[in-house]
């Protein structure tokens, strides 16, 4: 297997989140042992945001990692795992609304490839970049 940042940035679609990683120097803690549960937003999902918001936050690493980190969660977490809450709390501090009533959502993104299994943790793909507040 691979770590969290080996398989994002083997797997096509996640090219801008690989490189937010990089310009928030997170690189090395998404490979420390972890583990952690990683909800990463595809290309799309950024492409999605509105027009310079990805630019605007390369531009400001501290802001930039603390979206990233909302994104992430400690330990591993899968689907199942997920399912037994209605909230869990990303590294960054903030609460991630979890529900499975429909779909498999995170806040207001839904998952798109669930479970994807790293050394040091697992990726639910979603389809939106998670904003706080």
């Amino acid at each position: 297997m691979a770590d969290i940042v080996e398989i994002a940035v083997s797997t096509p679609g996640f090219e801008t989140l690989v490189a937010a990683v990089k310009a928030a120097d997170l690189v090395e803690t998404l490979q420390s042992p972890g583990p952690f549960t990683v909800f990463a937003p595809t290309d799309q999902a950024f492409a999605n945001l509105p027009p310079g918001t990805v630019q605007t936050l390369v531009q400001n690493p501290p802001q930039l990692a603390r979206i990233l980190k909302f994104h992430v969660v400690a330990g591993k977490l899968m689907q199942a795992d997920l399912a037994q809450h209605k909230v869990v709390t990303s590294v960054e501090g903030s609460p991630i609304p979890i529900d499975m009533s429909d779909n498999f959502e995170v806040k207001n993104a839904t998952v798109v490839a669930a479970d994807i299994e790293a050394d040091n943790g697992v990726i639910h793909v979603i389809d939106r970049v998670i904003l706080m507040g």
